[in-house]
C-alpha cells in the first residue's frame, strides 16, 4: 500500500496509462526522462568541480579558473555598437 492506494488500484491505473499512451510512447518518455536526469547529474558534477575547496587544493585548477585570458570566445560587443 502506497499513500492509501492498494496494489490493485495501481495495476488498474498502469493498465489505463498503457492503453492511453501505448508502450512505444511510454518507452520514449522513459528514455527522455532518463537522459534528462543523466544530464542534470553531469551538470551538477561539473558545477562541483569548481568549488572553492577544490580550487584551494588543486593549484592547476585555480590558475585556469582565475585566468580570464583562457576564454576562447571573442569579446562580444553590445547591440548597436557597430564598428
Amino acid at each position: 500500500m502506497v499513500g492509501g492506494i492498494s496494489g490493485w488500484q495501481l495495476l488498474i491505473l498502469l493498465l489505463i496509462v498503457v492503453l492511453v499512451f501505448g508502450t512505444k510512447r511510454l518507452r520514449n518518455i522513459g528514455s527522455d526522462l532518463g537522459g534528462a536526469v543523466k544530464g542534470f547529474r553531469k551538470g551538477m558534477e561539473e558545477e562541483g568541480k569548481d568549488s572553492p575547496e577544490q580550487l584551494a587544493a588543486d593549484p592547476e585548477a585555480r590558475s585556469t579558473a582565475a585566468d580570464p585570458t583562457q576564454d576562447n570566445e571573442p569579446a562580444r560587443r553590445p547591440p548597436g555598437s557597430d564598428v
